[in-house]
């Protein structure tokens, strides 16, 4: 995810679309790619507020926090 490649960290998300964490990740995904509807419901899913000024780094950041590092490197 963090490198960019968002088509590949889609693939990824779509994998688990129940838990909160993957639906913030799937929210996150759609930010990098510019479609900020679609953020918008993930984040939604994932029971989190849609930042009012949505950074891709600080949510990946901040992601990776919520998660712990293991998570974060799978």
């Amino acid at each position: 995810m963090e490198d960019g490649d968002w088509k590949a960290a889609h693939e990824i998300v779509q994998k688990d679309e129940t838990s909160a964490l993957s639906c913030w990740a799937h929210g996150i995904v759609h930010l990098m790619e510019g479609d900020v509807p679609n953020a918008r419901y993930w984040y939604k899913a994932a029971g989190r507020a849609f930042p009012e000024a949505p950074s891709v780094a600080e949510e990946i950041s901040a992601l990776k926090s919520a998660a712990g590092s293991g998570w974060a490197k799978k």
